[in-house]
């Protein structure tokens, strides 16, 4: 049934494809008596049979997406899904009930289960109980005949419809097979968005019905720069969005020749481009697109959907691979950022009331010193590959950041004292937390750079969750509170002689880029696929002008909307660039 649904401009661009709807099915299961043991028994092997083909597809893509280190976790689901003591023991409880396989399985997991959470006190045992889960899931739908989603087995491109997204359910999937994203929930922060403009492919979220609306294999058109979703275009609209799509294709090769400028102004002001990433897969996208160094390097996904803690060596690995790939270009790697929206399993943390205001980043890092340390170690001994800069995040207090870097220190110190090579690195924060931004100054004086965290600055600024429906509308970057902040920040940071850079997405905004130009921010760290249509835009901008602009926004304004219509009134067609 054709539906026309409205969302949140999340990702620019319009695209045209079928939908893959991303959704939990229903696996109930009803007990069955049997009579026909064989035939049960045979339902069972089979169904462990296509569990384990697609753990094997699902490892060989995450092997190649993410290293061998990191698709581990799969060939523990494996071993599992052909043990020879589980599956007796389903094979024994259909025969002993007379059962269905489904049910069989059930009452097997759940013994199972019951028996590995007595052992309290071993963290590998607590582990299992998840993967036994994950698997059982998995036989019982092919017992069920229900195709279980998942987003590491597309072998198509599609686009892809879900209630939301968290990062762990993206780290494993192939880039190429993804057309776009349309949600129920989310912002232009919230972590789909975040991949949508990385990836530069369109994305409409905040739909709030798109998974009730919308059906796995349906055509759709999607305008990431309306917020507009169509469901069963008419043969004139498919037409329209084709060209659409060849345009923007044609745009793309026309920002290709930009690749290997340096990014000037037009007033000759030098400004650094940098990029955004996640995992070493991201490489080949930093290159293409023309970065200049990488503002930030998110560790947690080393972390995510591993069944333990990445040792020392293998973090090394990969920072290392990493670093050398990107030399000369210096490379900002944030130490792990955990909590909030992006818990680790295997640290077992006590559920919190509000993670977004708890444990998280490097307050767990403190507080889980040998996981800290060993992350510092790895980190200093990749510096001797490449231009190799660490960040601290979360830092609410100058106690905090000394603390962390007595650690490193202390660290760096065993490994010189053990002659193991090294290269200069320079430390520095994120500001992401008010407090800390009233103490740019103070802080200013103790590290070696600051990049401004802005996705949670404006979220603690505002009092308000981005991943919250409800006060969405209060998630404001163009606020003037939140650019007084920002330009307070850089003005710290130019006064102590340290470069200040913003990573959060608000540095690709085109909205945003006159005003933070204006301000005099350093560096501008987005995702890669942002990076040649701002440095275009920035090419047609005149520092000098653009601070007068700033001046007037900081000291006249009071609410976002008059911020937006005065950039608009300053630089004509800057929604275009979207």
């Amino acid at each position: 049934m054709r539906a026309m649904l409205k969302g949140i401009a999340a990702s620019d661009g319009v695209v045209c494809g079928h939908v893959f709807r991303y959704s939990e099915p229903d696996l109930s299961i009803t007990k069955r008596s049997v009579t026909n043991l064989d035939h049960e028994l045979n339902r069972f092997h089979q169904a462990l049979e296509a569990a384990v083909s697609e753990v094997e597809t699902i490892k060989t893509r995450a092997t190649k997406n993410l290293g061998a280190d990191s698709a581990q976790v799969f060939s523990a689901h494996i071993a599992m899904l052909q043990d020879p003591e589980f599956i007796k023991s389903v094979e024994d409880e259909i025969a002993r009930q007379r059962c269905n396989a489904e049910a069989a399985l059930a009452t097997v997991v759940t013994d199972y289960g019951a028996s590995l959470a007595k052992l309290t006190d071993n963290p590998y045992m607590q582990e299992r109980i998840t993967d036994l889960h994950d698997i059982s899931k998995r036989v019982t739908a092919h017992l069920l005949g229900i195709k279980l989603p998942d987003l590491a087995l597309l072998d198509r491109p599609v686009i892809v419809v879900t209630h939301d997204l968290i990062p762990s359910d993206t780290v494993s999937v192939d880039a190429k097979y993804i057309l776009g994203f349309v949600t129920d929930l989310g912002g232009r922060t919230s972590h789909s968005s975040i991949l949508a403009r990385s990836l530069n492919i369109p994305a409409v979220v905040g739909t709030q019905t798109a998974t009730a609306d919308l059906a796995t294999d349906e055509m759709v058109i999607i305008n990431g720069t309306t917020g507009s979703v169509i469901s069963e275009p008419t043969a004139a609209e498919i037409a329209t969005a084709k060209q659409a799509m060849a345009d923007r294709q044609a745009n793309r090769v026309r920002l290709a020749k930009l690749r290997h400028h340096q990014t000037v102004t037009k007033d000759g002001i030098g400004v650094t481009l940098a990029a955004n990433m996640g995992t070493a897969n991201d490489i080949p996208s930093v290159l293409d697109n023309g970065a200049e160094a990488v503002g930030l390097m998110r560790t947690e996904f080393l972390y995510m959907d591993a069944e333990r803690v990445p040792t020392e060596d293998e973090q090394f690995a990969i920072y290392r691979q990493v670093v050398s790939a990107l030399a000369p270009r210096p490379v900002v790697i944030r130490t792990l950022d955990i909590g909030g929206d992006k818990p680790l399993p295997y640290l077992h943390q006590a559920p919190e009331a509000n993670p977004f205001m708890g444990e998280r980043a490097i307050r767990q890092s403190l507080a889980h010193q040998p996981l800290f340390r060993s992350q510092l170690r790895a980190l200093i001994r990749a510096s001797a590959y490449g231009h190799l800069r660490i960040m601290f995040p979360m830092i609410a207090t100058l106690d905090e950041f000394r603390q962390a870097k007595a650690i490193y220190d202390d660290e760096r110190s065993k490994l010189t004292t053990a002659q193991v090579p090294m290269g200069k690195i320079d430390v520095g924060m994120m500001v992401e937390v008010p407090a800390a931004a009233m103490l740019a100054d103070r802080f200013a004086q103790e590290v070696d750079f600051m990049s401004i965290g802005t996705n949670d600055l404006i979220g603690y600024a505002m009092a308000a969750d981005r991943t919250n429906q409800d006060v969405a509308y209060l998630y404001q970057p163009y606020h003037p509170a939140v650019l007084r902040l920002v330009d307070r920040i850089v003005r710290a940071g130019h006064a102590a002689g340290i470069p200040v850079a913003m990573c959060g997405e608000m540095a690709g905004d085109p909205i945003a880029v006159p005003i933070l130009l204006g301000i005099g921010l350093d560096e501008f760290s987005m995702g890669a696929g942002s990076i040649l249509k701002t440095r275009q835009l920035m090419g047609t901008l005149n520092v000098h002008e653009l601070q007068s602009l700033a001046d007037t926004v900081l000291n006249s304004t009071s609410t976002s909307q008059e911020v937006i219509t005065m950039v608009q009134a300053a630089v004509p067609g800057i929604l275009d660039v979207r």
